[in-house]
């Protein structure tokens, strides 16, 4: 279906997802303002070249840059009066769940204040746009009950990180109700390939094999991920995006459900469905190399949850869409990315 072009505002536009959502966007026919602090925790070089990559696909001119940080509320707010936006994908945020632990400001600074800021110019700017935010499938916490579904609790953050999208949930519901903004939060599981960020498994996994260093599995590789290929996380992001949240009129103040409201808010899970063990990963990726892993067991890290799986039920049934990428085809996807990119 062919939907009307918008102006919208991509924050994080030099992230992993910010990226390949914008060009998504971009292919689509769609003007596009990003923003993004260019910040230093991961390779700054390989941000600015998400950028080139973005601007050397926009042959219509389409797409602006604007480098900003959200945490500065009066630079939010003369971009919202300047550009007038329809709607905004906001994936900006510190990202990573230990890195919460050695600098919690960084996450107050990006994931509290600068979403807050983001609500506050929608609010005087953008009232009847969509909001789709990124939340994360860390805000599950102590929950063992799996797979994850939006009906669970997600009251007992195991990290900082966790707690700030847990916060951003609850910032969006109070002004869906207070303001009648429509805001859709996306539970997002272990996003992987090309482009990906360094920080994640993949990356370090696959750098440590090629250069024959031995790769860290904590809680000695006993651990399941949800693992989520890119390309259906995009696909899935543009169609909620084009389908803005609004009033469950099935709600049921004395049985309330935690995936929707009497308010313009939504809250989806975006994983694959089909969790796999590390180990199993692992072997994937040694596949793909030609190479054996050297593997170093070490205990569970503060704020690691040992496994994630996503019930997306709910999603499918707002969108009509399931994940398809499965895992060996998108290690394969990656790997030969990274193999171009690092010229290895």
């Amino acid at each position: 279906m062919k939907h009307k072009t918008q102006k919208i505002l991509v924050t994080g536009c030099s992230g992993f997802i910010g990226m390949h959502v914008v060009l998504k966007l971009l292919a689509e026919d769609h003007e596009i303002v990003g923003i993004d602090n260019l910040n230093d925790y991961y390779d700054v070089n390989l941000k600015k070249d998400r950028l080139k990559k973005i601007i050397n696909a926009d042959l219509d001119k389409k797409f602006k840059f604007v480098e900003l940080d959200m945490s500065k509320k009066s630079n939010i707010f003369d971009l919202f009066e300047r550009e007038k936006f329809n709607g905004i994908i906001n994936l900006g945020a510190q990202a990573g769940v230990r890195y919460s632990i050695v600098n919690p400001d960084s996450y107050i600074s990006s994931n509290i204040v600068g979403f807050f800021n983001i609500l506050e110019a929608c609010r005087k700017y953008l009232p009847n746009g969509h909001i789709v935010f990124a939340s994360s499938s860390s805000v599950y916490g102590l929950n063992e009950n799996l797979p994850f579904s939006e009906k669970h609790s997600t009251d007992h953050s195991l990290s900082l990180y966790a707690a700030t999208k847990k916060s951003n949930e609850v910032f969006a519901h109070a002004y869906a109700n207070m303001y009648g903004l429509k805001l859709t939060g996306l539970r997002f599981f272990t996003v992987y390939g090309p482009w990906g960020r360094p920080d994640m498994a993949l990356f370090i996994f696959t750098k440590a094999i090629l250069e024959n260093k031995p790769i860290k599995l904590f809680n000695h590789g006993n651990m399941i991920r949800d693992f989520t290929y890119i390309d259906d996380i995009v696909i899935a992001i543009i169609k909620v995006y084009m389908k803005p949240a609004c009033p469950d009129l099935n709600f049921d103040k004395k049985n309330p459900s935690l995936s929707s409201s009497t308010n313009n808010y939504r809250i989806f899970n975006i994983g694959n469905g089909k969790p796999v063990k590390l180990n199993k990963y692992i072997s994937a990726i040694e596949k793909e190399l030609g190479i054996k892993a050297r593997k170093e067991y070490l205990p569970i890290q503060k704020g690691d949850v040992i496994s994630t799986a996503a019930d997306t039920d709910v999603l499918n049934s707002w969108i009509s869409f399931r994940p398809k990428i499965i895992v060996d085809e998108g290690i394969k996807h990656f790997i030969s990315w990274y193999r171009k990119y690092y010229n290895v």
